[in-house]
């Protein structure tokens, strides 16, 4: 297959979907790659890196649209690439599309088959490729809430671990999933006196077995949160409904019971969001403000550390690209029933029913377009 690794465009998104040493293995299983120039280089990953992996190198996104069956991204096709994805072409990155309804739309019209890294599921119910990039963003929550607490960035002027004599942050984190695991880590390990919220019980019991005894869990509810939200200094939003909208957990008046200086750091906000005021900014203008609350809602954390976040992406998505690659997306998809629950839009049908609900598209059943 002809494998395309276009530059990434999204603001400040330094990441690639691959590494050289992805593109090797694909390339020595006869396939063919090219890659973008300099689309490695925000990665710490040079043309000349993908070229001793036997990439080939081609000088603009036209070009490589253009020639590839697959294209393997990081972020969703923004407005300047719509134009260059061809109909049947392969699309695999991450779409969010139930955030941003002209995305959905865009891809219909395209006629290309849009395989989503977030919607893609095992048996358990984990999502493999989702994994890797909220591992990073809910360690990376924490790094910069803790950033945003200082007096400076409009914050508290709290220190998260606080010192001897002096009581640390307190900070509060809705959801326990791989985002909420991961914050509560980084928060402990600096000393925070964390509170994790989940409604599954049973994930709060074995949170309590395994944390360190600075974090705290409760089953969470509109009350609770409404009293929790009151004292706490740092709030991590890590609700995720797979390949749906997140819920607001958080509204909008309950910013008026929050003391100035706090801090929400929204990692939902790639699926909408579970807090109300949310809205998307970027690593360039990370933060605003509402009634005197700090808000930090940058949809593509894990582009601030490319490095890290490359390889753990490419460790997670390259057994499924070399899937697609060698047995093409309809057989692959059929005979994996990981990668079929990634599929959400396909020849301009909507396949996945969570975004179809999300805009009230019409729902077609997946074994139809896989016949």
């Amino acid at each position: 297959m002809i494998i395309g690794v276009p530059k990434e465009i999204k603001n400040n998104e330094n990441r690639v979907a691959l590494t050289p040493a992805g593109t090797q293995e694909l390339v020595k299983r006869g396939h063919t790659v090219f890659i973008q120039t300099k689309a490695g280089e925000g990665s710490g990953f040079p043309d000349e890196d993908y070229q001793k992996a036997g990439g080939q190198m081609l000088a603009t996104a036209e070009d490589v649209f253009a020639k590839a069956e697959m294209i393997i991204k990081v972020k969703e096709p923004i407005e300047q690439e719509y134009g260059l994805i061809r109909k049947d072409q392969l699309i695999f990155t991450y779409f969010h599309f139930a955030s941003y309804e002209p995305l959905a739309h865009a891809m219909i019209k395209t006629g290309a088959v849009c395989l989503a890294y977030e919607t893609v599921e095992r048996v358990d119910g984990s999502l493999p490729l989702l994994v890797p990039m909220s591992e990073v963003a809910g360690r990376m929550a924490i790094q910069e809430g803790a950033k945003y607490l200082e007096k400076p960035l409009k914050g508290r002027g709290i220190l998260l671990g606080g010192v001897p004599g002096v009581m640390p942050a307190k900070v509060l984190i809705l959801g326990g999933g791989v985002v909420g695991t991961n914050a509560a880590k980084i928060a402990a390990g600096m000393g925070a006196d964390v509170v994790i919220t989940d409604l599954n019980i049973n994930r709060l019991r074995y949170l309590d077995d395994v944390m360190p005894k600075n974090v705290r869990t409760m089953v969470s509810s509109e009350y609770v949160l409404r009293e929790l939200v009151k004292t706490h200094d740092l709030i991590v939003g890590a609700v995720l409904v797979p390949g749906a909208k997140a819920p607001k957990l958080i509204t909008r008046d309950m910013l008026k019971t929050m003391r100035p200086g706090t801090v929400l750091v929204d990692v939902a906000v790639d699926q909408g969001g579970c807090i109300e005021t949310c809205k998307p900014t970027t690593h360039e203008n990370p933060t605003y403000i509402i009634d005197d609350v700090v808000h930090y809602c940058v949809a593509n954390m894990p582009g601030a550390v490319p490095y890290t976040s490359t390889q753990a992406l490419t460790n997670a998505t390259l057994p499924y690209a070399i899937k697609l690659a060698g047995m093409g997306w309809k057989k692959a998809c059929t005979e994996n029933g990981e990668l079929r629950k990634g599929l959400n839009v396909v020849h301009g049908k909507v396949v996945y029913k969570a975004v179809a609900d999300a805009f009230n598209l019409p729902s077609t059943d997946i074994k139809e377009v896989l016949s």
